[in-house]
């Protein structure tokens, strides 16, 4: 099933509006042609009834003693003179008089209602007479007994009216398509824009997520479009992380395995029973180390894409599960590992993402301490934070590096190598998603490391 297109669907929304409010135009215009034709022609039959009477008036006062008198068609001489024929006749039809004089008619035009249609009373009424409806006025001489009366068919006014209307109707209904026409051009041009700024997105590639042009977008669209360009850089950023990862973990995977591909070959043509052993050691260790690489990798993916979940975390109690997952290494390294400070410190935070933080930095202790080394675990509460440090005895890292360390794969030459440079940046991004801060010291013990994980206190 085909999809209308926007232009389409807003056109038949508007061209119903535009229909509707010609129609109560119409109506409105209608109705005050109506009121308007009908105060002219009571204007009119009032000055009718003002020149018949003032025409009439000297002949009404002096009765002639032969009864009521008919008046001819006023229309009679200009029947014959201008050729008006019909319409003339039908006009003079339309109207009437009576003039009365003491409760009688005394004069009267040749199409006027009979005495049996009794006087009418003064100003205006409406009467149907012969199943025509009538408009009258009524006036009276004052201090006589003559009161003379104007009538005009209503049929003259509506068809007064009714052709207004058509001569309007009919040019409305020839404007109509262009009416419609220029509705959907001037729908199918303002959507231009937002054609163009599809084309704009349709264009766009991984390899190219440039932002979109927004200066020429409307008002309504500006938000749209500058959400667009947010979500593309972002896309960019996310892109390009990704491809230098994909690229640092393919070249620090191929070390572990071209070393474990050329013990294999020394492992084959090893003489005796000794060398194989030295070199079935250093295999272990080299598979050892790519598995823990491939962790770290797996561990740092996980953190890019864990969807953070809020909740207290009482950060001496998470720290202590975590010495205690590290216990046999502990024990076989023979290191004096400690755990102290406030108890109840809490944080609001999400407790996978904490738990896989200070599992590094500790495993990070465990590894660069020698044995018999010591490690300190501190729990902390200031103001509106919350304070865990881990402080070892090991090497430690020069100041001038401290940034540096937090960068993937970037491991110090001072250092051992068994590391993968990765622990430390996996820490950071961690950090990042929780909102929390690292910062990097030397012990008060003067030698070794000393991390402080800053976190937001709970309320």
């Amino acid at each position: 099933m085909s999809r209308s297109t926007l232009t389409r669907r807003l056109f038949f929304r508007i061209a119903p509006v535009v229909a509707v409010t010609i129609a109560l135009v119409a109506v409105f215009a209608f109705d005050s042609a109506t009121r308007e034709i009908n105060k002219i022609y009571d204007a009119q039959l009032v000055d009718d009834a003002d020149v018949l009477l003032a025409l009439l008036q000297h002949s009404l006062q002096k009765p002639t003693g032969k009864g009521a008198r008919e008046i001819p068609d006023i229309d009679f001489t200009a029947n014959n003179q201008s050729g008006f024929g019909q319409d003339s006749d039908d006009f003079a039809d339309a109207h009437m008089f009576r003039g009365w004089v003491n409760e009688h008619i005394a004069v009267y035009s040749n199409n006027a209602f009979g005495e049996d249609v009794p006087r009418q009373k003064a100003g205006f009424t409406t009467l149907a007479h012969h199943g025509e409806m009538w408009r009258i006025y009524s006036t009276s001489l004052p201090g006589t007994a003559i009161v003379f009366e104007v009538g005009e068919k209503i049929a003259v006014r509506e068809t007064l009216v009714a052709n207004i209307l058509l001569n309007l109707f009919f040019p409305l209904v020839a404007l109509l398509p262009i009416i419609g026409f220029l509705i959907w051009y001037c729908i199918n041009n303002g959507l231009s824009t937002m054609r163009g700024l599809v084309h704009h997105i349709r264009i766009r590639s991984p390899d190219d997520l440039s932002a979109i042009p927004v200066e020429g977008l409307p008002r309504d669209l500006l938000p749209l479009g500058t959400s667009i360009n947010h979500l593309l850089d972002k896309l960019a950023h996310s892109l390009t992380l990704e491809r230098r990862f994909s690229d640092l973990a393919a070249h620090q995977l191929r070390t572990p395995q071209a070393g474990m591909k050329l013990l294999l070959q020394l492992l084959d043509r090893a003489d005796g029973d000794e060398e194989r052993r030295a070199i079935m050691s250093d295999l272990v260790l080299s598979n050892d180390h790519a598995i823990h690489m491939i962790e770290q990798l797996l561990r740092l993916a996980r953190v890019s894409h864990h969807e953070i979940e809020l909740s207290p975390v009482n950060l001496h109690d998470l720290a202590a599960s975590v010495l205690a997952q590290f216990g046999n290494v502990i024990n076989d390294r023979q290191m004096d590992v400690s755990l102290e400070g406030d108890e109840h410190a809490q944080t609001n935070t999400d407790r996978l993402l904490l738990t896989l933080m200070i599992s590094n930095l500790v495993d990070n202790a465990i590894k660069y301490t020698p044995v018999g080394g010591r490690i300190a675990v501190v729990v902390s509460s200031e103001k509106e934070v919350c304070r865990l440090s881990i402080r070892d005895s090991g090497p430690g890292i020069p100041s001038d590096y401290y940034d540096a360390v937090f960068q993937r794969f970037y491991r110090l030459n001072t250092l051992q190598s068994e590391g993968s440079g990765l622990g430390l940046a996996i820490v950071a991004d961690i950090a990042d998603r929780l909102s929390a801060m690292i910062a990097l010291a030397t012990p008060n013990w003067g030698k070794g490391l000393q991390v402080d994980l800053l976190l937001q206190k709970s309320k």
